[in-house]
């Protein structure tokens, strides 16, 4: 099953009868959208349809703020947006042929698991415009398929220096999903990098759980490294980096999160989450949307950076004060990473 969503704002505060009608005309078709689907101030130009991830819209992750870059690309081109939610991993394939029938022009997916799907449906469908969230297409790559990918090291380096300079113990650990998984080691071998380079004796425990979705295993692997000294804690497991979160906050040390501010995401961890290495979803669905109407099919796979703001570091939260420094550091480092002057992985 799937549902239909509209940009947020477009909805809030309309009571009036009128609307309420022709709200009701447009789930009657299938369409439950601010004036069937036209974003306010947008002209009828390219139709573009989010499919989610599995989840909700609002989730305070992926696929919100991919929505919400999806709504500010059809600003910025003049055209309309319209979400899919999916409910079911089986539903990727009929959720994204809903837009395909319906004559979209851009298509966006989120997440690696919806990649497949993206992919049969670009090659069957080559005047329509694919875009995926965090998907690394292999060759040969259909011509009007690009895969939104992050460097993951640079966001890592940055939350690496977070983690070398709070650190009391001068110990710093990370916990992994799986090590087989490029991103999350990159993410990684960035951070401990990122400690290093404001502390060459930071001692950085590392270790992968080899599961996503096991809040139990997390926890109790940071909990072990606590009991070893470690005072932060990264994590980059999905699911399972929520329990380990969890023990950093029982054991009262310091946690980082990933691909988004988890201190909004998380809120049963926002005690004790210092920052986040965090993703620009945002930028990065918005500037794609951008890149196909200034300049045709987009293809290939685009890597968001530290050069187009596609990467960064959440604010710092739960220092008072922040440490002395610590600020300029990160304007530093995210500065030589623009200029190609700093590489996170050598």
């Amino acid at each position: 099953m799937s549902s239909f969503h509209a940009p947020r704002d477009t909805m809030r505060g309309r009571s009036d009868g009128p609307m309420k009608r022709l709200l009701a005309i447009c789930a009657a078709v299938g369409l439950v959208a601010a004036a069937c689907g036209v974003i306010p101030g947008t002209g009828s130009g390219l139709k573009i349809g989010l499919v989610t991830d599995i989840g909700q819209l609002e989730d305070k992750s992926f696929n919100e703020f991919s929505w919400k870059g999806v709504q500010d690309g059809a600003k910025a081109v003049g055209g309309t947006a319209q979400a899919i939610v999916t409910k079911d991993i089986a539903d990727y394939k009929q959720n994204i042929q809903q837009f395909v029938d319906q004559k979209y022009d851009v298509i966006v997916t989120v997440g690696f698991l919806i990649s497949t799907d993206t992919l049969n449906a670009a090659k069957a469908n080559p005047s329509i415009q694919f875009f995926g969230v965090d998907q690394f297409i292999p060759d040969p790559i259909p011509a009007n398929y690009q895969g939104l990918l992050f460097n993951e090291a640079q966001a890592g380096y940055l939350a690496g220096i977070v983690a070398g300079t709070i650190t009391k113990s001068g110990k710093i650990g990370a916990v992994g999903g799986r090590s087989d998984v490029p991103p999350v080691v990159n993410y990684i071998k960035g951070y401990e990098n990122g400690a290093k380079s404001v502390k060459s004796t930071v001692t950085v425990s590392i270790n992968y759980v080899e599961d996503f979705n096991a809040p139990d295993k997390g926890e109790a692997s940071a909990k072990t490294m606590i009991g070893q000294g470690v005072d932060v804690l990264f994590q980059v497991a999905g699911l399972t980096g929520a329990g380990v979160l969890r023990a950093a906050c029982n054991a009262k040390v310091y946690g980082i999160g990933v691909d988004v501010d988890q201190y909004l995401s998380l809120p049963d961890s926002a005690a004790c989450i210092i920052t986040s290495a965090e993703k620009h979803l945002q930028n990065a669905t918005r500037d794609g949307i951008k890149r196909f109407k200034d300049k045709g099919k987009q293809t290939g796979n685009f890597t968001n950076d530290a050069t187009n703001d596609g990467v960064g570091a959440s604010p710092i939260r739960n220092l008072n004060p922040v440490p002395a420094g610590l600020t300029d550091k990160l304007t530093q480092a995210t500065n030589d990473m623009k200029s190609g002057k700093l590489k996170p992985i050598p």
